[in-house]
Formats: structure tokens, sequence, C-alpha cells
């Protein structure tokens, strides 16, 4: 318990004596230390919370001056002032300016007496404020033992039902989305709304730091969960005293060992839903039913969806598997159904694979990546049928490229891509860009005739004559192939962005792209898929 101004009066070693009538919630005042002072104006000196003893060396007998010094001695924060009484010294008692100014004032006014050296008086206070500060430790140190007890229960809410009722302070713990996984009681005492500006900037940075504020008139403060990456967050709502603040550096480290030890115990489940998407994408032409029902074992129902591809940051060897491995976990975590696996190369050979996933339509892929993957090139697909997110990853990964140049995520259909592109020389960024067009073509049966098609019609500037003659079949095929093409990719031919977007795929297929870009030979295509 804190050291009370009804404490020191109620001991009788010292004497202590109160010079007027003063009011019980003046009593209660907190003493946080006790000094010495006969300064005219000690109000500077003062910290806040003290008991200041002066014999009145300089003390003004006129009232003005006694109430220009309580009140300087009250704006530097003393709790209180005590007057020292004795033979020798100025006062015998406590003079009527005083007293009245200090009344006057709201400061409470003791007296010394004569046996009663000032340093008996800072004695007594600082042994109190030694004693407060141990009981204090033995408090956090009750309170660590019982975290640690409840630790061994398995699970996050007996630690946080713990720490509340140990410190009054309500917990919860989120996930780095910022999603409830457990409260100390049926419901976070802060809706979590109120906290989402504080959940949010400390889940951006990670490990880095905590951070604190008030909303609705209660106290908040966020804590990041986890060893080498975050797992999670620790929401606290309420006053954190001195001892309880002792014991959030230990209730930090539990709940992150049990996060940590959550991730481990997932990944079984998460090694099941690799293999769910292995086998989605591994079938060319799943029927919907069959590629809904594998959706849907993960958990993902979804009525469309899409594919993401994100490569992981340079490196050399395990490093570079682990990283992999680590960032699919983070994204499997975030994503609902978790549908995500590491691909054991890279095309084009390079090590450590590539992280594909599958998602809901709705889902903010890109808050997503930004979080988990921070500066990792990703493509994202176009949204599809589930039986179709097989043409929707292929393309992600075709855009790969455009997003290395750009340094964000590249999205399918963002008609600055091919703007981009255009100022381009990297051959395999634009056959990766024409991949991410003319995906979906290449699966299709007789994808090839729809290509060819599809580039003549466009460079003959949407002539349908000119491109039957030129393809010799009757212009209504003509028709029913562009009509099939713009079905598979989703493109529309009366849409400007969309015509150039094809426009420029196609080129660089036919490497006219790639020689005006870079004034070079162009590289070949990349290899058409088995099928």
């Amino acid at each position: 318990m804190p050291l009370r101004l009804s404490d020191l009066l109620a001991r009788s070693d010292l004497g202590l004596s109160v010079a007027y009538d003063v009011p019980p919630p003046l009593l209660a005042r907190t003493i946080e230390a006790a000094t010495v002072s006969d300064l005219l104006t000690p109000g500077k000196w003062l910290q806040g919370g003290e008991l200041l003893m002066t014999i009145g060396l300089l003390l003004p007998r006129e009232r003005a001056g006694c109430r220009a010094y309580v009140r300087d001695v009250a704006e530097g924060g003393a709790a209180c002032l005590a007057l020292g009484l004795g033979q020798g010294l100025p006062y015998q008692e406590a003079p009527r300016p005083l007293v009245a100014a200090a009344e006057e004032a709201g400061l409470p006014l003791l007296t010394v007496p004569d046996e009663v050296p000032f340093i008996a008086v800072t004695k007594a206070v600082f042994d109190a404020r030694a004693g407060e500060q141990r009981a204090a430790l033995h408090r956090a140190f009750a309170t660590q033992r019982r975290l640690t007890a409840a630790a061994a229960a398995d699970g996050l809410r007996p630690m946080l039902a713990e720490w509340t009722a140990a410190t009054g302070v309500g917990a919860a713990v989120l996930d780095p989305l910022g999603r409830l996984l457990a409260a100390g009681g049926p419901e976070p005492r802060t809706p979590l709304a109120q906290a989402r500006d504080l959940i949010d900037r400390v889940a951006a940075r990670g490990l880095r730091g905590s951070a604190s504020s008030a909303a609705g008139g209660q106290q908040l403060e966020v804590q990041p969960l986890g060893a080498r990456r975050l797992r999670g967050l620790l929401l606290l709502t309420g006053r954190v005293d001195d001892a309880a603040r002792s014991v959030v550096p230990g209730l930090v480290s539990l709940l992150s060992l049990e996060l940590e030890r959550r991730h481990l115990r997932d990944e079984p489940e998460r090694r099941r839903r690799s293999a769910l998407l292995s086998e989605l994408l591994a079938e060319e032409d799943p029927t919907a039913d069959r590629a809904r029902d594998l959706l849907r074992a993960a958990g993902l129902t979804a009525e469309r969806v899409r594919g993401v591809v994100v490569e992981p940051g340079a490196g050399d060897g395990g490093a570079e598997d682990a990283a992999a491995q680590e960032v699919a976990a983070d994204l499997a975590l975030a994503m609902p159904g978790g549908l995500v696996r590491v691909t054991p190369t890279a095309p084009g050979g390079t090590p450590g694979g590539l992280i594909e996933a599958v998602v809901g339509e709705d889902l903010d892929i890109r808050d997503v990546l930004a979080r988990f993957a921070p500066g990792c090139p990703a493509g994202i697909g176009p949204a599809t049928a589930p039986e179709a997110v097989r043409v929707s990853v292929r393309q992600a990964t075709g855009l790969l490229a455009v997003s290395r140049s750009g340094g964000e995520p590249a999205e399918a259909r963002q008609s600055p891509a091919s703007r981009l592109l255009l100022g381009l020389g990297d051959p395999r960024t634009l056959h990766g860009y024409a991949d991410a067009v003319l995906g979906p073509l290449d699966l299709a049966d007789h994808g090839e005739e729809l290509i060819t098609t599809l580039a003549a019609w466009l460079e003959s500037g949407g002539a349908w004559d000119a491109t039957s003659r030129r393809l010799g079949v009757h212009r209504h095929t003509v028709r029913n192939r562009l009509d099939r093409a713009m079905d598979l990719t989703g493109r529309r031919l009366d849409d400007p962005d969309d015509r150039f977007d094809l426009w420029l795929a196609t080129r660089i297929r036919r490497g006219g792209a790639a020689t005006g870009a870079a004034g070079g030979p162009p590289a070949p295509p990349p290899a058409r898929p088995a099928r």
C-alpha cells in the first residue's frame, strides 16, 4: 500500500500534528519522498509528492508573502508542508498567516515537534517507501508464479485469467491481423474497434516495439508476441501499476512461448492443407464439384477465388528454404482456409521455391502481403471459379517479374503494368507478363489456335473480313474463337486497356515487342505446359 499522509500522522514516535482541520481527502495524499528546504521559492526544486520540511528561516511574516510562498510550494507539486518548531528556531508554533495561506490553498500544513529531528521524518518516509517496494516485489513474484503455473495448463486463457485476477488489468491475445484468440474474461473489456489503430500500428512494426494510448477514457497498451517472428499481440486494458509493470515482460514471454508451441503443433495441419492445394493444382481440368470439395476440406467456401504467388527474399541454401517456410506459415495463418504451399524450385531453377496460395476473392490480399511478406515480389491472379484457380495461379506467377520491377505486388488486369512493360528490355520479364495475360488460353483446348486468331485480329485493327482472309476461315469462326478467348481471359475487346494488354502479350510471344524495347534479338518464349 502506498504511504499516505494519514499514516505519518498515526505514528506516535514522530509526533506530527496538523496546523488546521485538514479535510480527509487531503490526508489521503500519497507521500513519495521527504526533503528539507528553507528557500523562499523551493517549488522549482520539487518533483511532486514530497513532504517539504522547513524551519521557516526566510518565511515571510505578512499574509501576502505567505500566500506567495505557499502557492510556490503547491505549484511545485508538494503533497504537504511541515514546519519545524522548537527552542532556538524561528517558530514555536505555526504562524497564523502561514496557516491561513495553507488552508486557503488546500495544502496540508503539519508541525514537527522540537524533539523530533527532520532526519527521523525522512527515514520514516523512505523506510515506508522501501517496504512498499518490497511488498510490490513480493506481489510481482507471486503473480509470476501464478502465471507460470497457468502456463503449464497449456493454453492462453488460463494465463490471461490469472493476470486479470492478480492485477485487475484486462488482457486479450490477438493474432497478427488483430483477430481475437483468447481473453482473460468472457469478453475483452475494451471493444477491439477502439484499439484498432493501436493494434495496426504495433503489428506493422513486428517485434520492434509496443505502444500505448487512451481510448474511451481507458488506458490501452499493445505488446508484440513471438520469438523470431510476430505470432500475436497482447492487448492490455486498464492502468498497469508498478507491481504489475514488472510482471509484463514475464507475461509477454510466457504468451510468446505458448504461441510458438501452437505454431509447431499446427505444422501437421499446414502440411495437410498444402497437400490439398497441391492436389487441386495438379488436376488440369477438375470438375466444379471436385474443386469446391477440395476447398471446403480446408474451410474455404468462397464462391470465387484467386491465386497468389510470392517469391521469398534472395538467400542461399537452407536459410532461404527456412525463410520461405516461415513466410508460408505466416500466410497460412492469415489467409482463411490456409491453402499455402512452397514449391520445390522456382521457374528457371532459382533455389528456395515460390510460395503459392489460393484465397477468397474478398480477402484484402495486399494488406496481408504487406504485413507478412513485405518487400517480396508477389503476383495476384484474377478471381475465378474454383475449378479454374490453376489458371489464376499461373497468371500470378507470370506477374512476378512485373512485381520485381515495380517494387510492389502486381495484380492481373492492372493496365499500368502494360505501360510499364513497354519500357522494359528484360525478355524474362516480358514473357512473364505475356504468360500472365495469355495463360488461360495456353491451358485451353486449341489454345494456340485461339492465340493466333487473337493476334491476327489485333494486327488487322479489329477488321473481321481481313482477319478471316488472313487465316483462311469464315468470319463467324473468327468471332466464335475470339468470344471464347475473351471468356477464358476475362477481357473485353471493346475495352482499350484490355486490347492494349492483349496486343502487347501477343507481340511479346511473337518477339516483336522484345526487339522494339531492347533493340536486340528477342528471347524465345518459355515452353508451354504439357497437356
